[in-house]
């Protein structure tokens, strides 16, 4: 999803708990006090999302897995900061900040699909951000451009960096024991010809 800047002036984390709870049809992610309204995504992105989520939560299941997944409406906690990764897995119970049971602590595996106006943001200032979470093991973008996803994933102090690229490759994403070939990620996903 895209984000788009909704007001310049600061507010506290409460104010922003606030503002979500009153917004009826209206995300909004927040970064060093500013709320940016979370807009609607295009087909790729959504075909996806969708094939990540089927895949993964048939993966989990038929392997009786401890982990699981949400998708896009779950909001993840980072320091003071809130937003909503496109996927987001945790093994074990889920951990929230309160009994609203809407912002999740312990995120294991966070996916982002990257779009033209987030990509820049997801690969730096986030990744920075989501760096900081201790339960965080692997952050993983997913182009909707190409076949191609990347994966960091978290050895002592620092993050390694793999590549995928192409239906025949497989990602690996050992903290949740849990493999997925390219080709189910992209599993009828038209890309724009160059």
């Amino acid at each position: 999803m895209t984000a788009q800047l909704q007001d310049k002036n600061k507010m506290t984390p409460g104010e922003y708990l606030a503002l979500e709870k009153s917004a009826l049809d209206i995300k909004y992610e927040f970064f060093d006090g500013e709320a940016f309204a979370m807009v609607g995504a295009g087909r790729n992105h959504n075909r996806i999302n969708v094939n990540l989520t089927v895949e993964l939560g048939g993966k989990f299941k038929a392997n009786k897995s401890t982990c699981n997944l949400f998708s896009n409406d779950m909001r993840v906690k980072i320091a003071e900061n809130y937003v909503y990764p496109d996927i987001v897995i945790y093994c074990g119970d889920a951990e929230f900040e309160d009994d609203e049971f809407d912002t999740l602590t312990n995120p294991v595996v966070i996916m982002e699909i990257l779009s033209d106006s987030t990509e820049v943001f997801d690969r730096g200032k986030k990744f920075a951000y989501y760096q900081t979470i201790p339960t965080l093991q692997e952050y993983i973008l997913v182009s909707q451009k190409e076949c191609r996803v990347e994966q960091y994933t978290r050895s002592g102090d620092g993050w390694l960096y793999r590549s995928y690229k192409g239906a025949d490759r497989i990602l690996k994403m050992e903290s949740v024991n849990c493999e997925l070939p390219l080709s189910e990620i992209y599993w009828d996903v038209e890309f724009e010809s160059k």
